[in-house]
């Protein structure tokens, strides 16, 4: 019997829930499971790798990316801009590997426009209390930032339902291993 078509799985959720953490993990235990590097305006955090975590752009890049419909799908967040690049995600959709992109809301939303069969999964956090103790814990980002974060975080949590399926983040492990069977359920 033949592998299924793979399927595009877009991951989102508000800011501090995880997402970083989870990709990282299936990049490490499920490295079968292609992962979009997505564009940002955003200045890049202590540790964080060109390419490989995000390609990172100044403004007139990005909108140049924009306007040449490169990009799949893009939102500003918190500031910044951030976007998918389109041709990796459909060459990798055409070889029938499991594609992941983890996106803002935004930009799920687009994805959802744009290719009605992709999976939406929402990473939720276990509680209010526990996503605002990782958003502010983490000391990558002024206090400002933390609190237009938190402050779209309260709406962004309200958008659960346009979801296909929901993972509460409790442990990076069990939160990973669940998205990788939505992702490649072979």
């Amino acid at each position: 019997m033949p592998d299924p078509p793979s399927r595009l799985t877009v991951l989102s959720g508000p800011a501090g829930v995880g997402k970083s953490s989870i990709v990282a993990y299936l990049r490490e235990h499920h490295p079968n499971i292609w992962h979009s590097v997505s564009v940002t305006t955003r200045p890049r955090r202590p540790g964080e790798v060109e390419g490989v975590d995000r390609y990172f752009v100044d403004s007139e890049t990005f909108a140049a990316m924009v306007r040449d419909g490169r990009l799949l799908e893009h939102a500003h967040y918190a500031g910044n801009w951030y976007g998918t690049p389109r041709q990796p995600v459909e060459e990798r959709l055409a070889a029938g590997e499991p594609v992941l992109l983890e996106i803002e809301i935004q930009g799920a939303r687009q994805v959802r426009a744009l290719m009605p069969a992709a999976l939406l999964v929402f990473l939720k956090p276990p509680s209010w209390e526990e996503l605002e103790r990782r958003l502010r814990g983490r000391g990558t980002e002024p206090p400002d930032v933390v609190q237009r974060r938190l402050d779209t975080a309260r709406i962004e949590l309200a958008a659960e339902d346009e979801f296909d399926e929901v993972v509460v983040n409790t442990s990076v492990a069990d939160a990973a291993e669940a998205i990788a069977r939505f992702v490649d359920p072979r």
